[in-house]
């Protein structure tokens, strides 16, 4: 059996990770800072799938937790096939109304903890000539829009040239990029969703299958659904000055900084 490890692995699009890698089969390692939620989704899975799952509480936003992580990928004697980098959250308010503690905070999560973890499993598995690397992005990094879409925008960058960097050795890496899934991610930021457009919502776990899917199928960025492929199509052809006018006033009205 192989071994999947998922950060923000108790709600949202991790946890639907989670549930779809276990029906699968894969032995579980579940990452997250509430090791009470952890533990209960921990013997929930096993009981429903027989599979193992492991619990690591960390806190990817602290050097300690992102080392924690990092330890557990490079294990060689229990090793992980699947990375999912899902952790992440949303600040609510324009540029300078976000203290700079907490966008540095974001960019942590975001950025470092991305990049040293996808370093840490991309290591191992280069060595065992097979894996894979799936780092949770959004829509967002295709218009400019705060730090959160510069985060964003960084993480599908990196991970572009990270899976060019290491075609041919086996290890597959993809940037997922949705839309507004149903979550506890705008209610975590304090966000109002009830002005979001009900058509602009997707499932986590019709999410996470095409996601699934699309990293069989070697892509390297999935944006999984038809309606944003549709949008950030016509993103492509839009003049720069026009987007950054309609994005900022969208993003202040739907979605995070």
């Amino acid at each position: 059996m192989t071994t999947a490890l998922i950060t923000g692995a108790t709600a949202g699009i991790g946890a639907a990770f989670a549930r779809r890698l276990a029906a699968d089969g894969h032995n579980l390692v579940l990452v997250a800072r509430d090791t009470k939620r952890l533990q209960e989704q921990a013997t929930e899975l096993h009981d429903r799938h027989g599979v193992e799952a492991e619990v690591l509480t960390a806190d990817l936003s602290l050097d300690e937790g992102i080392a924690a992580v990092e330890t557990r990928l490079a294990d060689r004697r229990d090793p992980v096939d699947l990375l999912v980098n899902n952790a992440g959250f949303g600040n609510k308010g324009r540029f300078l109304e976000v203290s700079m503690a907490d966008e540095l905070t974001m960019l942590k999560v975001h950025c470092e903890a991305v990049l040293r973890l996808t370093s840490a499993a991309a290591g191992a598995m280069r060595e065992r000539g097979r894996g894979g690397v799936v780092n949770v992005a959004s829509v967002a990094a295709f218009v400019p829009r705060g730090t959160y879409g510069a985060s964003k925008a960084w993480v599908v960058q990196f991970t572009q040239g990270t899976a060019r960097d290491l075609a041919g050795t086996g290890v597959r890496l993809m940037a997922l990029c949705p839309g507004f899934v149903r979550t506890e991610f705008h209610e975590r930021a304090g966000m109002g969703t009830d002005n979001i457009p009900g058509w602009m919502w997707l499932d986590a776990d019709k999410l996470v299958a095409a996601a699934l899917a699309d990293l069989a199928r070697g892509k390297t960025v999935s944006v999984p659904d038809p309606r944003y492929k549709a949008l950030m199509g016509l993103v492509k052809l839009a003049p720069r000055g026009v987007l950054g006018g309609m994005t900022s006033k969208t993003g202040r009205k739907y979605g995070p900084q």
